[in-house]
């Protein structure tokens, strides 16, 4: 399970973060609304953890935002306040559930486990919500539940950090994307891995492409980045 947490405090978020990794999420951590919003806007999240006071954009705004989208991602607010009015305002927004800091891990962790047992509720036709649940360039797509990549040639199902690169490039095509952003958003902010793991993991995927038969590419610009294309 993906989620993005959105919290500005960082020493919580990384104390946070490390607690849902060892729970078995996958986190991406942000410290301001407006990142929130592109991090948003460029990826799928299985939940979304928003505090409510925020730099550049308040949780509050990123959420609208969000719901505006019309994604029926589940969000759990998080605040310092703890005034009914706050509680209501981030409830009448489009938040599923609200914590109030400071607050038990123990109840974070129960709190996204019932949201994962509860359906989100529709807020497209069916054959919409089947559209967003790929990511598609050329012949090729990304299935973003099972975490398969296919072409009519064949599939293959991809580790979580291939996945997440995948979905970075096929959600940004024909975009430049930077190996420092590349780095930023599949390994975070505080990780201690080399950023030339970045190419590693092209080359692995460009191999992959390669066995299905893809007509999309992932080239090099250099001193730049990269970008996902169709093949001429």
């Amino acid at each position: 399970m993906r989620l993005l947490l959105a919290e500005d405090e960082q020493d919580l978020s990384r104390a946070i973060s490390a607690i849902l990794k060892h729970n078995g999420y996958v986190v991406d951590p942000v410290y301001d609304g407006l990142t929130a919003i592109k991090h948003l806007d460029a990826n799928h999240y299985d939940i979304v953890i928003l505090d409510i006071m925020m730099p550049g954009a308040d949780g509050i705004q990123v959420l609208k935002h969000f719901r505006e989208r019309d994604d029926a991602t589940p969000v759990i607010m998080l605040t310092a306040k703890a005034e009914i009015d706050d509680r209501v305002l981030g409830l009448d927004s489009g938040a599923n559930d609200y914590l109030t800091k400071p607050f038990d891990m123990k109840e974070l962790l129960a709190r996204l486990r019932a949201l994962l047992r509860t359906p989100a509720q529709p807020s497209a036709p069916a054959e919409d919500d089947s559209a967003r649940e790929r990511l598609t360039l050329g012949n090729l797509t990304l299935n973003l539940s099972s975490g398969e990549l296919s072409t009519a040639s064949g599939s293959c199902r991809l580790a979580n950090k291939e996945f997440q690169m995948m979905e970075l490039f096929l959600a940004n095509a024909n975009r430049l994307i930077s190996a420092d952003t590349l780095f930023e958003k599949v390994w975070g902010y505080d990780s201690d891995t080399e950023i030339s793991v970045v190419w590693v993991y092209i080359s692995t995927l460009r191999k992959k492409l390669g066995s299905l038969s893809a007509n999309v590419r992932i080239r090099a610009a250099r001193g730049m980045g990269y970008v996902m294309e169709e093949a001429k």
